[in-house]
């Protein structure tokens, strides 16, 4: 039986700002006219909206108008991001309060972001995760991103909810891709559905928060409080049942979704608790 909880988190709009935006604004891009000309004609064409932007990041890097873009300068901006109010602190914040109510109980945070990998994990939150999952770039001899290595988006964030669920986590597993078809028996998943929390705001998170809610988890809908025109796109996911709750992505600790947040934890940790004393008979 498990003892763990698992609380996954989109990263863009979720936890921060606009990772890529940010990025194309930092090197000086016009990131308005970049995704009504550059990415809308590729979408408009038939192409998946994460491969769109990957692609249209590898053009403007080998275009040379902006200097070639380098995991340096993607690092770089990665440990420079903002991140929204209360980040910081959350994770230690819930890992207190689960501790206090059920010290057996372990808590552990996952990131699966659409997002640019060398950006996300070079955040000032990025060692709070025991792993994170992103989109990733193959990098030219020249230093210049020139490929899409890896492309995280809709199902294939359900793909990595699966990892967590079975415990295939860690480098061991990055060279083994197929191990995630392995069946697992119920009584030794590493952490079930019904014990993981997703919190996420966009599109491409739907299907993790079909999947988390059908099985018996929590799933928050987030909206960033300095762009209110998402948060009616975001209403549309309580509209249509994919999760339990809309709040703003704030995170201090008297923020609503914070609190709700705590709530689920420590909800999750006692009824972990309950089962553990029935299965212990």
């Amino acid at each position: 039986m498990s003892d763990v909880i698992a609380l996954v988190f989109d990263f863009d709009d979720t936890l921060a700002p606009d990772s890529t935006s940010g990025f194309l604004e930092h090197i000086g891009v016009d990131t308005a006219n970049f995704w009504a000309h550059h990415v809308d004609p590729l979408l408009g064409n038939g192409w998946d909206p994460v491969p769109a932007y990957l692609y249209a990041m590898i053009e403007l890097s080998k275009s040379g108008q902006y200097g070639k873009i380098t995991k340096d300068l993607l690092s770089n901006w990665g440990r420079a991001l903002p991140l929204h109010s209360g980040v910081q602190s959350l994770f230690e914040r819930l890992r207190q309060q689960v501790r206090e109510v059920q010290p057996q109980v372990q808590l552990e945070f996952y990131l699966i972001s659409s997002g640019i990998g060398d950006v996300v994990r070079h955040t000032r939150v990025a060692h709070e995760f025991t792993q994170i999952w992103a989109s990733e770039f193959v990098y030219a001899e020249d230093g210049g991103i020139s490929f899409p290595k890896r492309i995280v988006s809709f199902t294939d964030k359900t793909r990595y909810l699966f990892h967590v669920q079975k415990g295939i986590i860690g480098a061991a597993f990055e060279s083994q891709p197929f191990e995630v078809n392995r069946k697992v028996p119920e009584d030794r998943l590493r952490v079930p559905f019904d014990q993981m929390v997703f919190v996420g705001d966009g599109y491409t998170d739907i299907p993790c928060f079909s999947l988390v809610r059908q099985a018996g988890g929590i799933a928050f809908g987030v909206w960033d409080p300095k762009h209110r025109d998402k948060r009616s796109r975001a209403w549309g996911f309580i509209e249509d049942g994919r999760v339990n709750n809309l709040n703003q992505a704030r995170y201090d600790e008297d923020a609503e979704l914070y609190q709700w947040l705590e709530e689920a934890v420590i909800s999750l940790a006692k009824r972990i608790a309950v089962k553990a004393r029935m299965y212990r008979g």
